[in-house]
Parts: structure tokens; C-alpha cells; sequence
């Protein structure tokens, strides 16, 4: 691995997100980056508007849902869409930002709705090389 990445992992009629980042919270990163790709192409928005998320969790995996399904909330109340995502977590708190535009149809292609982020398939893991990895299957 050269570098931080988010891929789509099949999944019958849902989909698996997946981040992957030299550190835990760019991992995060990484997998809100691969929840907005499931809705359109996270580089047609601009990142002209924060919004700031914060969220605890038992554990790094039931925090990278809380984090997953907070986007997910703060797109659906806002109407918007998130492009570019900055993460701190320390011990059991994320804090982030999210960068974001309001929805445009015509300039996001929108390809589906996300319901929610799931335990389905839910792991955050460091590799023997030290790059960390965060997934889950999201609802559709």
C-alpha cells in the first residue's frame, strides 16, 4: 500500500465501505469518503461549507458507525453532500469536520439513498504494515 484510499466491498443488495489510511482517524476519513461515493462522485462537490460532528462510541468500530451514520444524518437534515472529511479521535471520541454543498441534481448525478451504516461486516484493524483499515456494509 502507497497510499490512503476507500474502495466499494460487494455485498448482495447492499454496499461495503471501506477506508484505508496510514492512521485510524484517515481511515475514517477515507470511509466517509467511500459513503459519499455510494450517493455520487465525491469529486463534483465542493467543499464550501463545514459542519462539525462530534461522536463517542464503546469501541473503534461502533464509533466508526456513530461517525458514518452522523454524516449520513447531517446530509439528510441539511440536504447536502460531503466531499472532503477531517477526523481526530482520541480514546473513545471522534471529533470531525465534514466539507460539504447543498444537493444539485443536476451536478451530483445522485445514484442512491443511504439509510444508514450498519454492524454488517464491521472491523477497524492495523495491518502487520501499520496502515489501518475501517469498514462496514451501509444500508441502500
Amino acid at each position: 500500500m502507497s497510499e490512503a484510499h476507500w474502495e466499494h466491498l460487494p455485498h448482495g443488495a447492499d454496499i461495503g465501505v471501506c477506508g484505508v489510511g496510514k492512521s485510524k482517524a484517515e481511515a475514517f476519513e477515507q470511509a466517509a469518503i467511500a459513503l459519499t461515493a455510494v450517493i455520487t462522485e465525491p469529486q463534483s462537490i465542493s467543499g464550501t461549507i463545514p459542519v462539525e460532528i462530534e461522536c463517542t462510541a464503546a469501541d473503534d468500530e461502533l464509533l466508526l458507525v456513530e461517525w458514518l451514520n452522523a454524516l449520513i444524518y447531517e446530509m439528510a437534515t441539511r440536504k447536502m453532500l460531503f466531499g472532503k472529511f477531517s477526523v481526530r479521535i482520541k480514546g473513545n471520541k471522534l471529533t470531525g469536520r465534514a466539507w460539504g454543498e447543498a444537493i444539485n441534481l443536476e451536478k451530483h448525478d445522485a445514484a442512491v439513498e443511504i439509510k444508514g451504516a450498519t454492524c454488517t461486516n464491521l472491523k477497524v484493524s492495523r495491518n502487520r504494515e501499520g496502515w489501518w483499515s475501517a469498514q462496514c456494509v451501509v444500508d441502500v
